[in-house]
């Protein structure tokens, strides 16, 4: 059977029986009007409504979309509209299951399809980038010769996860995760539409937060916990889902968190002190707050990487890189599975060594500079690669470093009102205790004390 035969299928069960198939499949949009959230690319003369033949741009779309987004925001919505609105075969693969030979039988069934019958073929592909690059290209025909409107989804940065062919011939478009306002719209249309719940149920304000919490901007999360919810207080006789009946219908407590109020504020800040204060179980369970009330994974990990140097800096210089890769794979793979990058970098911040010194350094320059405590640029130290600049003095009688042993020339760096100014102070914590040896020898050559002789080496060695 080939596969768009199993799409077929699918929509020909969900017409016979509507309530067989899961909700969030009921409430798939049934046009681009209907889709919640991403308005910069659904506004009119958006490449989507040129996609499906509306506005100035006319029927003639891209031959491949890239959608790139967190889960849930509505990839594989957007794609079935595109198909519906313009009337053509809607094939669905996916790369966790498919490789080439299903690829090559839905490409060459498209090819069959425009000859015989001139029906055009939207080929939806989820989760492009677990596609190798052999996988990919064999789609590069089908793009190339339009024989397919790919549309291809991904959760991770296509520059890194898509070959750049592919890519150079694909239309890139960015999917924000949903608002609250959107998936609380989602959850109102569900619960009223004939489609959906057909209005059996009702959503008192408590338990729509919750589910709203749940949700984290994921629109099939919303849609499966309000189902299962629903489904369990029908189960029971009750018209409305409380609060207990939808905590036991997806096994979660609900958490004490306005993420737009002060328990915001209070947790995160809660967060960073347990880390500052290297309680790693009291981090973790801010942590766990955060997530399981929906924070923003980007936040979070902003959060740590300010921390990083602010409570840690130079007494394990890992710590940083470690924040930042935290940062970077969050962006690529979102939750839940970002959770565990979070932990990893949240344990590390806190059990290592913690130091100050950098917050303090870069504060008392900034202090300075404020006060009007700075001057001219040592003339020696000037730009001297320009016609004139020697007349000016700028240049002259700079000392090169890597002329002189050891690399440091004892010369004048600060302006004159500054000279001598300390600001690093590194403390004995961790590997800052290396430092606070090598900044004193470092200060004293730089002052013409402790010269090395021949053979002696460098001063921070």
């Amino acid at each position: 059977m080939e596969p768009d035969l199993f799409t077929a299928a699918a929509e020909e069960r969900q017409e016979k029986d509507p309530g067989s198939s899961p909700l969030a499949v009921r409430m798939r949009p049934r046009s681009l009007d209907e889709v919640v959230g991403q308005q910069h690319l659904l506004k009119p003369g958006a490449p989507l409504r040129r996609l499906v033949g509306e506005g100035a741009g006319g029927p003639a779309g891209p031959a491949s979309v890239l959608l790139w987004g967190p889960p849930g925001t509505g990839k594989t919505t957007l794609a079935y509209v595109v198909s519906q609105a313009t009337q053509k075969r809607f094939v669905e693969l996916s790369a966790i299951t498919a490789g080439v030979k299903e690829v090559r039988a839905v490409i060459e069934g498209a090819r069959r399809a425009a000859g015989g019958y001139g029906k055009e073929t939207v080929l939806f592909l989820d989760e492009i980038h677990r596609f190798s690059k052999a996988q990919q290209d064999s789609l590069l025909p089908a793009v190339e010769n339009r024989w397919v409107t790919l549309i291809a989804a991904t959760t991770e940065n296509p520059y890194f996860s898509v070959i750049s062919p592919l890519l150079s011939r694909s239309l890139l478009l960015t999917l924000e995760p949903l608002t609250d306002d959107d998936v609380r719209g989602l959850l109102h249309r569900a619960v009223a539409a004939e489609r959906g719940l057909g209005g059996a149920v009702t959503l008192p304000e408590e338990t729509e937060e919750h589910l709203l919490r749940i949700a984290g901007g994921d629109a099939r999360r919303a849609l499966t916990a309000l189902e299962a919810a629903a489904g369990a207080a029908l189960a029971q006789g009750e018209a409305e889902v409380s609060l207990p009946t939808l905590e036991a219908a997806v096994d979660r407590a609900a958490v004490a968190y306005d993420r737009d109020g002060d328990q915001h504020y209070d947790v995160a800040s809660a967060l960073i002190k347990s880390v500052r204060g290297s309680d790693v179980d009291a981090a973790l369970h801010y942590l766990a707050r955060m997530i399981e009330a929906g924070e923003d994974p980007r936040f979070i990990a902003r959060r740590l990487m300010i921390s990083a140097s602010e409570d840690i800096g130079l007494a394990d210089s890992t710590a940083l890189q470690t924040a930042v890769a935290a940062a970077q794979a969050v962006a690529m793979i979102g939750f839940p599975e970002a959770a565990l990058t979070l932990a990893h970098a949240t344990v590390a911040l806190a059990l290592a060594p913690k130091s100050n010194a950098v917050t303090k350094a870069i504060g008392a320059a900034m202090d300075d500079v404020r006060a009007g405590k700075a001057g001219p640029v040592p003339a020696h130290l000037r730009d001297g690669h320009y016609k004139g600049a020697e007349k000016l003095g700028h240049a002259q009688g700079y000392v090169y470093p890597h002329d002189v042993p050891g690399a440091i020339a004892a010369q004048q760096y600060a302006p004159d009102a500054l000279a001598g100014r300390r600001y690093y102070e590194p403390t004995r914590y961790g590997a800052e205790a290396r430092y606070a040896e090598v900044v004193e020898r470092v200060r004293e050559r730089l002052a013409g004390r402790g010269q090395d002789g021949p053979g002696r080496g460098d001063a921070r060695d």
